[in-house]
C-alpha cells in the first residue's frame, strides 16, 4: 500500500496529526526514535504537567477523544498564590464554569498512540530521523536494521524542539532560525497525597509561589499528588548553581517556600537527583520546503510553558493543517503548505511573545495589588458585558481567537483597565458608564 504521508515524531503533535490524516483517508506512517512509551518506564523529572484548554480540547473533540481524555483530567479554576509568609490568595481564571485542565503528558500521548494505531497508522518505533536530503526529496532515517530513506511521500516533521528535520532545513539558503534560551531552568519535585490519601492542597487550582525573579508552581494529578516545578536562574546568588549542597537547598526552601517541605518529605532527594531542564523560544522561517517537508509544533515554533499553550498551540497546528488539506487538497501540496504557514506564522509569533510575558506576570506581578484589581475588574467586565469584553487570558484559554488578535486586544484592554481602575480600590467601585463608553471604542476579536 502506498504511503500518502510520513510523520516524524510520535509525541503529542505528531501522533495527533497522524490520527487526523488517517481519519481522513490518508495512508500514514509515523516514526519515533524512542521505544514505545507504553511498554517502558518513563524517566522522572521532566513532565511539566500540561494545561489542556480550548484549542487542545477542540482538536481532541474533532478526532473523537475529548471525553476519554477528560476522564483523567483535573479542573483548575484559578491560581492559588502562596506568599513567602505562607498566606494564600486566590484568583479565578474566568467565570465559575470556566477552567483549564491538568492532564498527564504520558497518559495523553498513550491515548493518542492507541487511537492512531486503531485508525490504521503504521507506527515505527526506534526509527531515528537523521535529517533531510532536499535534492533527492528524502528524509534520512536510521533503525536497528540500518540506515534508509523515506521516499515518495511528503514528510510532516513533528520531532520536537531538537528537530533533525528543522536542522536540515536551516542549512538551506534563505531560512531564518533563532533560538533564545531563558537564563532560567526548571526542576521538578512531588507533593504526595496526604496520610488520608487525599490532596494536601486545594486541588482545583494551579498553585504559584511567586518570588519576583523565580517561582514554584504545582499542578494536581489524579492520584492526589501535585507535580511541582521550580523555575530558577542557572547562575547567580539565588540559582541552581548556588544550590549544590544539602544545607543550601534546605535553607533556600525554608526561606522562600516554607510551606513546601512539610508537604513534600522527599523534596531534598528529588531536588538532588531529578534533572534540571532548559527553556527556550524557537523561531523558524519558513517552516516548509515545496511539497516535500512541513514542520509543526515545537519543531517549528517551540515556546516557554508559562501561558500553558505549548501543547494547545501544537494541537491547533494539527487542526489548521487538517483544515488546509480539506480546503486546498493534495494536488498542489506546496500551495497547501504555504497557505497553512502564512496563516499560522504570525499567531505562532504572538503566543511565543505572550508566553514570555506571562513568565514575568506569574513570578512577579500576580502578587501586586494593582494587578489583582485589574484582574477582578476584567472578570466583572466579562460577566456584565459578555458580548463586548473577553480578557486576553479568556481569548487564549477559553476561546479560539487567533493568538495575534488576542495579543493586540490585550494591549488595548490594558489601557482600558488602567483608566477604569484609576482611583478605585475594588471592582465594586467601577464607573460602569465610563466602562460602556470605553468598551464601545474597543474592536471585537473574531473567534
Amino acid at each position: 500500500m502506498t504511503t500518502d504521508f510520513h510523520v516524524v515524531g510520535s509525541g503529542l503533535a505528531g501522533t495527533l496529526m497522524a490520527l487526523y490524516l488517517a481519519q481522513n483517508g490518508y495512508q500514514t506512517d509515523l516514526y519515533e526514535r524512542r521505544q514505545d512509551m507504553r511498554k517502558i518506564e518513563l524517566p522522572a523529572g521532566r513532565s511539566i504537567n500540561l494545561a489542556l484548554s480550548a484549542r487542545g480540547l477542540f482538536a481532541l473533540e474533532e478526532v473523537g477523544l475529548k471525553d476519554r481524555v477528560l476522564q483523567r483530567a483535573l479542573p483548575m479554576r484559578g491560581r492559588m498564590m502562596h506568599s513567602q509568609a505562607s498566606a494564600l490568595t486566590y484568583q479565578a481564571y474566568g467565570q465559575p464554569h470556566e477552567y483549564i485542565n491538568s492532564i498527564s503528558r504520558s497518559y495523553l500521548n498513550e491515548v493518542l498512540l492507541a487511537a492512531a494505531e486503531a485508525a490504521g497508522v503504521n507506527i515505527h518505533f526506534e526509527h531515528r530521523c537523521l535529517g533531510y536530503d532536499f535534492k533527492q526529496g528524502e528524509a534520512l532515517m536510521e533503525s536497528p536494521q540500518g540506515k534508509y530513506a523515506l521516499k515518495d511521500a511528503p514528510v510532516i516533521g513533528a520531532d520536537g524542539a531538537g528537530s533533525a528535520l528543522r536542522h536540515a532545513l536551516t542549512q538551506r539558503v534563505r531560512v531564518n532560525y533563532h533560538q533564545e534560551y531563558l537564563p532560567h531552568g526548571y526542576k521538578e519535585i512531588t507533593i504526595p497525597a496526604g496520610a488520608d490519601g487525599q490532596f494536601q492542597m486545594e486541588p482545583e487550582a494551579l498553585h504559584i509561589w511567586p518570588r519576583e525573579n523565580f517561582m514554584l508552581i504545582a499542578l494536581p494529578n489524579p492520584d492526589k499528588t501535585f507535580t511541582c516545578t521550580l523555575f530558577l536562574a542557572f547562575e547567580g546568588a539565588v540559582s541552581f548553581e548556588a544550590l549544590q549542597e544539602e544545607q543550601a537547598i534546605t535553607d533556600f526552601f525554608d526561606t522562600y517556600f516554607p510551606d513546601v517541605p512539610p508537604l513534600a518529605p522527599d523534596y531534598l532527594q528529588e531536588f538532588l537527583h531529578n534533572p534540571t531542564g532548559v527553556l527556550s523560544t524557537l523561531r523558524c522561517d519558513p517552516w516548509y520546503v515545496k511539497d516535500q517537508l512541513l514542520l509543526i509544533g515545537d519543531a517549528s515554533h517551540a515556546i516557554v510553558p508559562f501561558f500553558g499553550q505549548g501543547m494547545n498551540a501544537a494541537f491547533e497546528d494539527c487542526t489548521l493543517l487538517n483544515q488546509a488539506l480539506k480546503t486546498h487538497g493534495t494536488d498542489d501540496l506546496e500551495a497547501t503548505f504555504k497557505a497553512f504557514y502564512t496563516d499560522r506564522k504570525p499567531n505562532a509569533e504572538a503566543i511565543a511573545d505572550m508566553a514570555l510575558d506571562n513568565f514575568i506576570e506569574m513570578r512577579n506581578t500576580v502578587a501586586d495589588p494593582e494587578f489583582l484589581l485589574h484582574k477582578k475588574v476584567a472578570l466583572a467586565l466579562e460577566k456584565r458585558y459578555p458580548e463586548q469584553f473577553a480578557s486576553r487570558y479568556h481569548m487564549v484559554s477559553f476561546q479560539r481567537v487567533p493568538y495575534a488578535q488576542a495579543q493586540q486586544q490585550g494591549y488595548l484592554q490594558k489601557e482600558l483597565l488602567s483608566k477604569l481602575c484609576q482611583g478605585i480600590h475594588s471592582a465594586e467601585e467601577v464607573n460602569w458608564e465610563l466602562a460602556e463608553t470605553l468598551l464601545n471604542t474597543l474592536p471585537r476579536a473574531a473567534s
